[in-house]
């Protein structure tokens, strides 16, 4: 039994969080960066970036439906990981961790060069120097990491202040924005792929803003009702994202033309300053320096709770389970900050956006093969049921959809993707080299 489905039975735990506090969790971690530099990655795809938004949806929504049927069928806290271990035990259970431990790391450096790109448009000079604007984005993500040191009701409090502030200027945005749309503005550039090619890559590059989608089943311990709540925050929280997302960047994209949107560090913040002037697009990008922040905040948060509670199924090493005198896992948010730290750095050297497509790319990648394997657990935990067709069909498809969303992202993150999850064999072996040589002396 993994320490996971232990902290179900080591005493009833205080659930605080309802249908409207667990809706909201997962789009808080939902709407972070991604939308607010997804308009230039999707620039040059025009109208193709609708039929990608589209398919990411429905695919976002099938994976939802997974992971809100294996909540309902046992409410175990730790997300992706938890269940996938259960079915089919440690070693698939240590490559989904790392894997999406990975995938952590690389939504910390994504979000933090989202942040530093916004940034830009309140102090530009960041966006001239490659060298500055790295600087600040490591500064950020190890200055947030501080913080989640300090302890979680501290990374609390700030998530709580940064979800309230962000989301109210980009809905108005998205409803005053209608109104100047422009359908012309979607024309295609020239990217050099066949349609079928470049939805592939709208849909990939989409697919990020989803990333997330999964967090409800992580604080299970702290849901009312659990069994009823989860499902329900899942399947709701990825809609109202998804609304939410296609207006906003579709919004952008008819305001602004795409050569210009292509290059801007800040799309939302352009538009609104040819909306209204100066003043609307420094706002919008306040808000937006202050959605990435704070989803910057939540995903190191993440990045130490969770490499602990693997380590403490002792497939981690037990550095990732220490805690500080804080109760607060030091050890795991600093190796995480480090490992975030060099992928900026890779990445920088290619400009902000390009900086960004590039992780997300990766980060999309190590999350959507732990997504199939859930699809898989639940395909064997759903064998009895009643509707049993019915749910091998839509849980086929939501593996599909996540196996055709990662071809998309691109042969470099296929390429390194592939590396990086070998690279982690060593470190299983290594794990059960220890747990054999105590095994006698136990």
């Amino acid at each position: 039994m993994s320490s996971i489905t232990r902290m179900q039975s080591a005493g009833e735990p205080r659930r605080s969080l309802g249908l409207v506090a667990t809706t909201s969790l997962v789009i808080g971690n939902m709407v972070g960066s991604g939308i607010f530099l997804l308009p230039a990655s999707l620039a040059a795809y025009g109208a193709y970036s609708l039929w990608g938004w589209v398919i990411s949806t429905a695919g976002a929504l099938l994976l939802a439906r997974v992971f809100s049927r294996l909540s309902r069928r046992a409410p175990l806290a730790g997300g992706p990981y938890a269940y996938p271990r259960e079915v089919f035990g440690d070693f698939a259970g240590f490559l989904l961790a790392w894997m999406y431990w990975i995938s952590i790391a690389a939504a910390v450096a994504a979000i933090a060069v989202a942040f530093v790109s916004y940034l830009t448009a309140l102090v530009p000079s960041l966006g001239t120097h490659h060298a500055a604007g790295a600087g600040a984005a490591i500064a950020t993500c190890w200055l947030l990491t501080g913080v989640n040191i300090l302890g979680v009701r501290v990374a609390g409090r700030l998530q709580i202040i940064t979800v309230i502030l962000k989301l109210s200027p980009l809905l108005m945005f998205a409803l005053w924005g209608v109104f100047y749309f422009d359908p012309h503005m979607l024309a295609a550039g020239g990217t050099g792929q066949s349609t079928p090619a470049a939805i592939d890559s709208c849909a990939a590059l989409t697919m990020w803003a989803f990333v997330g989608l999964e967090c409800a089943t992580v604080p299970t311990d702290h849901v009312k009702d659990p069994e009823k709540t989860v499902p329900r925050a899942t399947l709701y929280g990825t809609l109202i994202a998804a609304v939410f997302y296609i207006l906003c960047t579709t919004a952008v994209m008819g305001i602004v033309p795409a050569e210009s949107l292509a290059h801007s560090n800040a799309p939302f913040a352009d538009a609104a300053k040819a909306l209204w002037g100066g003043w609307a697009g420094d706002l919008i990008a306040a808000a937006a320096v202050i959605s990435c922040f704070g989803a910057l905040n939540g995903w190191i948060l993440m990045s130490g709770q969770f490499p602990q509670a693997v380590a403490r199924d002792n497939l981690f090493p037990k550095l990732f389970e220490k805690e500080s005198h804080r109760g607060t896992p030091a050890g795991g948010l600093v190796f995480s900050s480090i490992v975030g730290t060099l992928l900026i750095l890779m990445s920088y050297s290619r400009g902000l956006v390009s900086a960004f497509n590039a992780i997300i790319l990766i980060s999309v990648f190590f999350t959507l093969v732990p997504y199939m394997l859930c699809s898989m657990a639940e395909l064997l935990l759903g064998r009895g049921d009643q509707a049993r067709r019915r749910n091998v069909v839509l849980t086929s498809l939501a593996f599909a959809f996540a196996l055709w969303a990662a071809a998309g992202t691109g042969r470099d993150s296929l390429y390194w993707g592939t590396l990086l999850m070998l690279a982690g064999l060593p470190l299983y072996a290594w794990q059960k080299w220890r747990q054999a040589e105590k095994a006698p002396h136990a």
